[in-house]
């Protein structure tokens, strides 16, 4: 991978690579766009096959922010980092403190929180060197449950658009990914009467799911061709490609996993389709909806952010509407949206 070119054609404003010998800490720190105000993003801590692959995934994680905050209605931008390496072997104490330490070299131009690997306990130490943190556990808290209830009102206003009714009851509902925020989803979707069928690379999680909600239990690989009305990614992204569109045997694509699509052209082809996407930085934002509300002018309110994470129901309608008119596909409509905003109201 070309580093600077791909920043380059990413219109990413830094990119900045940290490495400490004691602690062994390598990561990536990327902010996409401050337009609008600080990035927020969480922190990723996972075990990268090449670098190239860690840089991958954190220039697209954060253009995405980018995006999600804007149409989240926050005044923030778009960033993410990455930290290189297996957790359960070398996170420490230590390394997230040190890693909060180059955080806090950024100057508050970059505000992390959780994400895959990260909890509230390891935010807690990140904090510990450096202020520019949200999502603490004193605050917002865990951001899992406001991902997930964004993502199950996003799921309504999909259902609703592909059957005329958002009600999921009797609806068959395979998710790829029944963890943090996964889980929850699907109880709030089991108990409205939905089929659930799960994958997931955690066998205990897919265990639990089958006793507590009746689960069909399949493996991560069949997960994606199964015959169901609703495809629910929740778990890794780039998943969805021109190639293998076709071959999701449903009628909506909506979930809470980031960057599903992997590339703009998968999108067209989902389009083209006829195939219900629900753009994923617009159905996930709830999370980070909740963690930004606490750099919010008035600071962080709980009835507002469950409003805001409601409310993903009636931006999802709106984006729906919108390509019907044009005939444009639903991730290019949601581009727009977020992309007007910042040229409005960016500085």
């Amino acid at each position: 991978m070309k580093t600077l070119e791909n920043i380059v054609n990413m219109e990413h404003e830094m990119v900045s690579y940290c490495y400490d010998k004691e602690t062994g800490l390598k990561c990536i720190i990327a902010v996409h766009n401050t337009k609008l105000g600080p990035a927020i993003g969480g922190t990723r801590f996972y075990d990268y096959k090449t670098e190239d692959d860690a840089l991958y995934d954190v220039l697209r994680l954060s253009r995405g922010m980018t995006f999600k905050n804007s149409v989240g209605g926050l005044h923030a931008g778009g960033g993410k980092a990455v930290i290189i390496g297996d957790p359960k072997k070398i996170k420490t104490p230590a390394l997230l403190r040190k890693y909060g330490s180059f955080v806090n070299r950024l100057n508050g131009s970059y505000y992390t929180a959780e994400d895959m690997n990260i909890n509230e306990e390891d935010v807690a130490y990140i904090n510990e060197c450096t202020e520019y943190v949200v999502g603490k556990k004193d605050i917002s808290g865990n951001p899992s449950p406001y991902t997930a209830l964004g993502t199950y009102w996003g799921i309504k206003a999909s259902v609703k658009e592909a059957f005329g009714s958002d009600s999921v009851e009797g609806l068959t509902i395979a998710m790829s990914g029944v963890g943090a925020v996964g889980y929850p989803l699907a109880e709030m979707l089991h108990k409205d009467g939905a089929k659930l069928i799960v994958a997931d690379v955690n066998s205990e999680a897919t265990a639990k799911a089958e006793k507590e909600l009746n689960a069909t239990v399949v493996s991560v690989d069949d997960i994606y061709t199964q015959e169901c009305d609703v495809f629910a990614p929740c778990a890794m992204g780039a998943i969805i490609s021109k190639e293998n569109a076709k071959d999701f045997n449903c009628k909506v694509i909506a979930g809470c996993a980031n960057n599903v699509l992997v590339d703009d052209e998968a999108g067209e082809e989902v389009h083209k389709l006829g195939l219900i996407y629900a753009p994923d930085y617009v159905i996930n934002g709830g999370g980070v909806i909740s963690c930004g509300y606490e750099i919010e002018p008035g600071g962080w309110n709980k009835e507002k952010v469950v409003g805001l994470c409601e409310n993903i129901y009636n931006t999802l309608e709106m984006i729906y509407k919108k390509s019907k008119e044009t005939n444009a596909p639903t991730y290019k409509i949601a581009d727009e949206l977020a992309l007007e905003r910042i040229a409005k109201e960016g500085k």
